[in-house]
């Protein structure tokens, strides 16, 4: 749990109360002067009425141009950012011609497979003239090619688990995954900070949802307790199935699940483990198989396991593993699978080639050397930030590394002052953070330099000193001066 202290506490809650009084007083002299220009929707409700749309128009209008730049070359350790200006104070941002070519921070490219690969690149391409850029069919009528076949079989392999089904998008592997698991009678006991994906799976499933501290088995164990002892609500019948939602490596914080302490829980209790492996498959273990192989847990212990090819692999879309029994049944039911295009004939290769990679079938030791690169980076580059006073969160080896900023007026200041000095960063504030708690987020990728990333903690360190955020080393600096006294 991150402390936040009283006065970044206090400062950032007055500077939402100041947006929020001054967007209301904006908004009300814009209504008194222009109200004879409203125009007559004859009947019809306004679709975005003021207060619905008032945290885009009034905060996030503000600082979008921290958000969506548009970038002008492959995702590599290098990027290439497009410049934008605005003449109404932020509302509207048009391209310039002007290109910076800046450190990549922000991509989930944590192998390198998003830049020119020699191995994979060349079947890539291959592909792309034989079954060209989309099936332009779903899976069940004809978006299914060999290469699809071939993917399933690898990532099955690849994850140790007995089949699998993948998908189109990432985000909607789990949003439509657990309608299809579970629904009404059954219950969800999902991580506190599980990723908006598996909320809204969670949601649309009908299933009673429970939330249990962020990575606490002990608190998973007490609602496991409780609620198979009450049984489900007003008939106190006993629950039809219960799904444990974990995420490997949480996607804001940087930090592995307790894997092992929550599968240890599920078999006492009998409830069943879904993990999402977005982040840690192919990003960590000695093989690269996810946060299985990184804490020693024998897969058959999970029941579920997504992830994603979004991150490692440098392509895109998601995948479901499990028993052959669940995947057949998916392939019967679940939407995504039915309705939705299949995942495009280049992007399939550039998965199995890069898993071809990691397991050592392009006869090089490439894929090991990629692993322990990004490994190295990321525990480098972590260990730098807290010397230098950085407040860090996450574990060693996840190549996710938040950086706290707290304060909402420190996101823009901080992402706007790194792009000046070549750095391109993400920032993460309210709603996808909790309100006290933004923070950057960094993603180190195997294909980062020494070099690249020693240029990339002068320039943080740099802004970090102009906008006062070395916490930890403020910290250090009050306790030496409590202990003097």
């Amino acid at each position: 749990m991150v402390a936040v202290s009283y006065m970044t506490a206090l400062t950032t809650y007055f500077s939402y109360v100041m947006l929020f009084v001054f967007g209301q007083v904006r908004d009300f002299f814009h209504n008194l002067i222009d109200w004879w220009k409203h125009t007559n929707l004859q009947g019809y409700a306004p679709i975005c009425l003021g207060l619905e749309d008032f945290y885009i128009r009034r905060l996030y209008l503000r600082v979008q141009d921290c958000f969506q730049r548009p970038i002008s070359s492959r995702p590599d350790a290098w990027v290439d950012v497009v410049d934008r200006v605005s003449t109404d104070n932020n509302k509207t941002l048009k391209r310039t011609t002007k290109v910076r070519r800046c450190i990549n921070l922000g991509s989930y490219n944590y192998l390198g497979f998003a830049s020119t690969d020699e191995y994979c690149m060349s079947s890539v391409i291959q592909s792309l003239k034989r079954y060209r850029a989309s099936t332009c069919s779903t899976r069940v009528d004809g978006g299914t090619t060999t290469l699809h076949s071939e993917l399933e079989e690898i990532v099955a392999e690849f994850v140790g688990k007995p089949a699998a089904l993948v998908f189109g998008m990432g985000y909607v592997t789990n949003s439509a995954i657990l309608p299809v698991l579970i629904g009404k009678g059954g219950l969800i006991v999902s991580d506190s900070l599980n990723h908006n994906s598996i909320v809204n799976g969670a949601r649309g499933s009908g299933a009673k949802v429970i939330v249990f501290q962020h990575n606490s088995p002990s608190h998973l164990e007490k609602i496991l307790k409780e609620n198979i002892v009450d049984g489900q609500p007003r008939t106190h019948r006993a629950w039809k199935k219960i799904i444990v939602v974990v995420e490997g490596i949480y996607s804001m914080e940087g930090e592995f699940c307790k894997l092992p302490e929550i599968i240890s829980i599920c078999k006492k209790y009998k409830a069943y483990v879904y993990i999402d492996e977005a982040h840690s498959i192919g990003a960590v273990g000695k093989t690269g198989r996810g946060i299985c192989d990184l804490l020693g847990v024998d897969t058959a212990d999970v029941d579920i396991m997504m992830g994603t090819f979004t991150k490692s692999f440098g392509s895109c879309g998601g995948y479901i593993t499990g028993s052959k029994e669940l995947i057949q049944y998916l392939k019967y039911t679940c939407p995504a699978h039915l309705y939705g295009t299949s995942i495009t004939p280049p992007a399939a290769q550039q998965i199995i080639s890069s898993m071809k990679v990691l397991l050592g079938r392009d006869d090089s030791s490439r894929g090991a050397q990629k692993l322990a690169k990004v490994r190295e980076n990321s525990n480098y580059f972590r260990s730098e930030l807290r010397k230098l006073g950085f407040e860090v969160l996450g574990d060693n080896d996840s190549p996710v590394i938040p950086i706290m900023l707290y304060n909402v007026a420190k996101l823009p200041a901080f992402s706007r002052e790194c792009l000046k000095r070549n750095v391109a960063v993400v920032i993460v504030g309210f709603p996808a953070a909790p309100l006290l708690l933004g923070r950057a987020r960094i993603c180190i990728s195997s294909a980062h330099t020494r070099e690249d990333l020693a240029k990339a903690l002068e320039v943080i360190s740099r802004v970090g000193d102009l906008l006062g955020m070395k916490y930890l080393k403020a910290q250090l600096k009050d306790r030496k001066e409590a202990e003097l006294q």
